[in-house]
């Protein structure tokens, strides 16, 4: 139970930091989702960053605390379902380039966010 509660916990954090978040880019969403495209490569990259640290340097961190940054703060923080919606929407608005460009661009931005937070946490 303490388990499910930390990812609660977790979650509802990342949410209103995603909220936040979302609200500082100046018209994130109005022509191009640059806001959840923006979250998620910050989430992807903070996401590797604490899962390399808690791989190689912070082993002793407990699995509930592993599971309330990763699954629940950084899960929460992160925008998938957005990004499908948003995706579509630009799909469906008749604009093919927007929607493959969001596509490649989160793909392309979350990987190597994921990435060079591992590596940084590695070289740490």
């Amino acid at each position: 139970m303490t388990h499910i509660l930390a990812v609660a916990a977790g979650g509802a954090a990342g949410s209103v930091l995603r909220y936040l978040a979302s609200r500082w880019v100046p018209g994130g969403g109005t022509t191009f989702p640059w806001n959840t495209l923006l979250i998620n490569a910050v989430g992807c990259g903070l996401l590797g960053l604490f899962l390399g640290a808690a791989d190689s340097r912070l082993t002793t961190i407990s699995p509930e605390l592993r599971s309330m940054v990763s699954i629940g703060l950084l899960g929460g923080f992160t925008t998938f379902s957005t990004f499908g919606h948003q995706t579509v929407a630009l799909w469906q608005d008749g604009r093919t380039l927007a929607a493959t460009a969001n596509v490649a661009l989160s793909v392309c931005s979350g990987l190597l966010a994921a990435w060079a937070g591992w590596r940084l946490a590695s070289s740490l």
